[in-house]
């Protein structure tokens, strides 16, 4: 999932702490939706909870994705833009936005199974009126 991109003059240019940086202020304003799934022709969708997505409160995950972010801003800072790598961090990775290949834009993704189980468990207990909805009309 995209979160924002990478301002490359400000990671070389100033030296923004994570409590300051632009993806905590993304990551505080994500809503985190569970849909079922029902078939590869993803027709309709039936939305099953929702969730703010509550960083403060978890302190775990709040530390590793503020590890994350201090190592892609000493990535930049000690060897450069075009080192980032899609393999770096846990949670939140830095990976060439567009075709890639050449490309010199970034920006920074939450990996797929990047929520820790306490988290996952939050959702799943999150009570939720909620009306199955088909996603073509939506």
């Amino acid at each position: 999932m995209a979160i924002t991109m990478i301002d490359r003059w400000s990671f070389e240019n100033t030296n923004t702490i994570f409590e300051q940086s632009h993806l905590l202020q993304k990551l505080r304003k994500i809503v985190v939706c569970a849909r079922m799934f029902e078939s590869k022709q993803d027709e309709s969708s039936t939305l099953v909870r929702m969730s703010a997505f509550d960083l403060d409160n978890n302190r775990d995950d709040y530390d590793q994705v503020e590890r994350d972010y201090e190592e892609v801003r000493n990535c930049i800072k000690t060897r450069g833009f075009e080192s980032l790598s899609g393999k770096m961090g846990v949670f939140i990775q830095p990976r060439t936005k567009g075709h890639g290949h050449g490309s010199t834009l970034a920006g920074t993704f939450m990996r797929g199974l990047g929520l820790s189980p306490k988290y996952l468990e939050s959702i799943h207990n999150f009570e939720a009126n909620v009306q199955p909805i088909n996603l073509r009309t939506v």
